[in-house]
C-alpha cells in the first residue's frame, strides 16, 4: 500500500465553479498507482467541492442560482458579516454543499463518468486562492 500527498492551488475570479478535473488527473497519473482511492479535501469554510456534468455551462449557472436562491445575501439577514454581505453566506453554502469528496481510482485513473468534472466551488463574491489537498492511497501498478 502506497500514500502521496499533494496540494493544488486553485485561483477563483469570484463565485462560481472553477474546473480542477485536468490537474487532478495528471497528479494522479503521475502516481503511479494501479487501484486506490482518491481523496480532495478543500481547506476552507467559504468554499467546497462537487462532482458534476463538465459539458454543459447552464449546469453549473443553474446549480449557482439555485443557491442564491436559497441563501439570499441582505443586509440584517445574518449576524456574522466580518468581511462583508457574502460572508455568512458563503459558510452555509459551504455547509449545504461538500468539503471532501473521496473518487475511487482504477487503472491509475479517477473513476468518473464520461461527463462528470470535478469542480472548486467559489462562495464569496470576489476572487480567492484556495487550497485544495490530495490524499491518494492505493496499489502500485504492475511492473
Amino acid at each position: 500500500m502506497t500514500q502521496a500527498l499533494h496540494r493544488l492551488d486553485v485561483r477563483t475570479t469570484g463565485r462560481g465553479l472553477t474546473e480542477i478535473t485536468a490537474p487532478v488527473l495528471r497528479w494522479v497519473a503521475g502516481q503511479g498507482l494501479a487501484t486506490g482511492l482518491l481523496t480532495l479535501w478543500c481547506r476552507h469554510t467559504s468554499a467546497s467541492l462537487i462532482v458534476q456534468e463538465n459539458a454543459s455551462p447552464e449546469v453549473r449557472g443553474d446549480l449557482e442560482d439555485f443557491l442564491r436562491r436559497v441563501v439570499p445575501e441582505g443586509p440584517g439577514l445574518y449576524r456574522h458579516d466580518d468581511e462583508g454581505p457574502d460572508d455568512m453566506p458563503a459558510h452555509i453554502r459551504a455547509a449545504l454543499t461538500q468539503t471532501q469528496l473521496s473518487i475511487p481510482v482504477a487503472e491509475g485513473r479517477p473513476v468518473l463518468g464520461t461527463w462528470q468534472g470535478i469542480f472548486l466551488w467559489e462562495h464569496r463574491a470576489h476572487p480567492h486562492r484556495r487550497e485544495v489537498v490530495l490524499h491518494l492511497i492505493g496499489d502500485q501498478a504492475a511492473r
